[in-house]
């Protein structure tokens, strides 16, 4: 397995939390952080790296709806910095908004709240 493949871009950045586990530990002992659109979950890990888990539930609608609300988190998510701090685990949960939002909506909710959970180092506050 190359991680040079095509989908790469996601796996150079964070590794992919899959084993319910992980999410269960997310869930329960993270630190969450809400938006009408977008639910985070941050804890530390050990492993040295950020790991990212997207969830969406049967709630947010259709397989299409859910594949498309994965595909923006994870589009926003990318378009996030590369200033993040290893060592987290990260999982986002679609809410039902999120299928109507786009990537360039959610991508200023992620940064907020990964600054929040203290994930993006070198915060430079340039807004005027």
């Amino acid at each position: 397995m190359a991680a040079d493949s095509d989908g790469a871009n996601s796996l150079r950045r964070a590794g992919t939390i899959t084993d319910n586990c992980d999410f269960r530990r997310a869930y329960t002992r993270g630190k969450a952080y809400t938006d009408p659109a977008l639910v985070t979950y941050v804890i530390r890990n050990r492993a040295g790296i950020c790991r990212i888990g997207i969830t969406a539930s049967k709630k947010i609608g259709n397989a299409v709806q859910r594949n498309r609300a994965r595909r923006v988190i994870r589009a926003a998510y990318l378009a996030v910095p590369e200033s993040l701090s290893g060592g987290y685990d990260i999982v986002f949960v679609a809410r039902t908004r999120t299928v109507r939002k786009k990537s360039t909506e959610l991508t200023p909710v992620i940064e907020k709240h990964l600054r929040s959970a203290g994930v993006i180092r070198n915060v430079t506050q340039e807004r005027s």
